[in-house]
């Protein structure tokens, strides 16, 4: 048989397998079984910053004035309607004919207080820096509310439809999904849309499913998948990627969301050899990202120098993938004299303490930076995520693709290391410039600040992948890796 018709033959064998395993074992008025990699008090916790389980969990229990689909677009939720004034500075929302759980109506006045309060508990977040933008919200006549912004934010909707800005009352959300626990078993319901105050489509009781949400270990999620006894797996990362093959999960079951963000290495402390920038440089100037790639064994993934990815909106271009014309040996020639010569002056850096998430791919990254690092003199220790270290890795998906998302994931409000206070100056000066091109050329220079601390390495892309079965409609990668649940417990029309 030749190449292009054995590759086409083992395609459909695991279209099928795919198609079999999914529909083993499995009803169709049974809930849909949802498993999230992590840990598995995640899908309750509460705060500021939410686990990947905690964020699916509020997000179907108590929506925000918008949300998002399986597609990751904005849609209404709370508020069924809006628009924008035409200078860009106000969004007036209306909100929905309906009532918070345990009464109470949804008017302007209960929505503002709810939205204030969410966008109050974010403070000394990076989303909590996003939201800077708005300068107030107002409650106007009946159900209508308004946001006020400093400056026009075209990523607003995108923002005020994370599951962080999910609005209660009384500790309360009001949908789509009403939420019951069962030890560490997130249950959840759809509600009827007339009781939220929606037209009900003729179809939704024959539609519409319970869903169990539970956390795992990827081990574990895996296994379950391939006994059956779980339609979906969701959170995946480049640390367990290397799991599905050795587990035999089919490769038509495997989801890839092809995701923006930061994955790389962020200084924790500038002590000892990282104490100089352009000593910081010196890793990133050894690290092998083509050979990286090719270990990652990811199809698709993108390597970058950048700090902010190449592409986002407000990236007017002028700032380069790093060390143009050299090449890796060149690049390591220069970071191992680096070496040497903070070496002959202070004696042999101690080796550097990496903080790594546990798994196979974490045990390849570890390989790999210790075989990079090893070519210009310095030796590395892996440590817990949790471990005393100087470098730590960062895994997480952009909110939104523009220049200022990355910039405040960096920033000294959220940095756990060194930072650039200039960098952090001309964002704040580029979010409160109007003009366009002006602002884009602060972003540039605040990133080509940022770019000269060295204080985060990056590597390229974040990798998000998850396993769905073929019982299971609703599912949609998406550049943002959101994956709602309410579409997930819906039966196919």
């Amino acid at each position: 048989m030749s190449r292009p018709a054995s590759l086409l033959r083992n395609a459909l064998i695991a279209a099928l397998l795919a198609a079999t395993l999914g529909a083993c074992g499995r009803s169709d008025d049974r809930a849909v079984e949802v498993t999230v990699i992590g840990d598995p008090a995640a899908p309750f916790v509460t705060g500021p910053r939410l686990p990947l389980a905690a964020q699916l969990v509020r997000a179907a229990s108590a929506e925000g004035l918008v949300g998002f689909d399986e597609q990751g677009r904005v849609i209404p939720a709370i508020a069924d309607r809006w628009i924008v004034t035409d200078d860009g500075l106000s969004y007036i929302f209306r909100l929905r004919d309906g009532k918070w759980p345990g009464g109470g109506a949804i008017t302007g006045e209960t929505g503002r207080a709810a939205l204030v309060r969410a966008i109050g508990a974010l403070r000394g977040t990076a989303l909590g820096s996003d939201l800077a933008v708005i300068r107030e919200v107002r409650a106007m006549a009946g159900r209508v509310i308004e946001i006020r912004l400093h400056q026009q934010a075209p990523d607003l909707l995108q923002l005020l439809a994370q599951p962080e800005l999910g609005l209660t009352m009384r500790g309360n959300g009001a949908g789509p999904m009403r939420l019951e626990r069962d030890k560490r078993t997130a249950i959840l319901t759809p509600i009827p849309p007339e009781d939220l105050g929606l037209p009900q489509p003729e179809d939704w009781e024959a539609r519409r499913r319970k869903l169990n949400l539970v956390g795992l270990s990827a081990k574990d999620a895996i296994r379950r998948f391939n006994a059956g006894e779980a339609d979906v797996v969701l959170g995946g990362r480049f640390a367990d990627f290397p799991r599905l093959d050795a587990a035999g999960v089919p490769r038509g079951a495997i989801r890839l969301d092809p995701v923006t963000g930061l994955f790389g290495l962020a200084v924790a402390r500038a002590e000892g050899f990282l104490g100089a920038p352009e000593n910081r440089e010196a890793l990133a100037m050894a690290i092998d990202r083509d050979a990286l790639a090719t270990a990652l064994n990811v199809g698709g993934w993108t390597a970058t120098t950048r700090v902010v990815a190449p592409g986002s909106a407000d990236d007017n271009g002028t700032v380069a993938e790093r060390w143009p014309g050299q090449t890796l040996a060149e690049r390591r020639a220069v970071a191992a004299a680096r070496v040497a010569a903070w070496q002959a002056e202070n004696g042999k850096p101690a080796a550097l303490r990496i903080a790594l998430p546990a798994g196979p791919g974490g045990d390849v990254l570890l390989r790999q930076l210790a075989a990079d690092f090893g070519a210009i003199g310095l030796t590395v220790r892996r440590v817990s995520e949790a471990g005393d270290a100087e470098l730590r890795l960062v895994d997480t998906v952009a909110r939104y693709a523009r220049v200022g998302w990355f910039l405040n994931q960096l920033s000294c409000g959220n940095a756990r290391g060194p930072c650039s206070a200039s960098a952090d100056r001309l964002a704040e000066t580029a979010v409160a410039e109007p003009d366009p091109v002006k602002r884009a050329d602060l972003y540039a220079q605040a990133e080509a600040q940022l770019t000269i601390a060295n204080s985060f390495i990056p590597f390229g892309v974040p990798v998000r992948w998850s396993l769905v079965s073929g019982t299971v409609t609703g599912f949609a990668p998406n550049r943002w890796n959101i994956h709602p649940l309410m579409p997930l417990a819906m039966r196919p029309k």
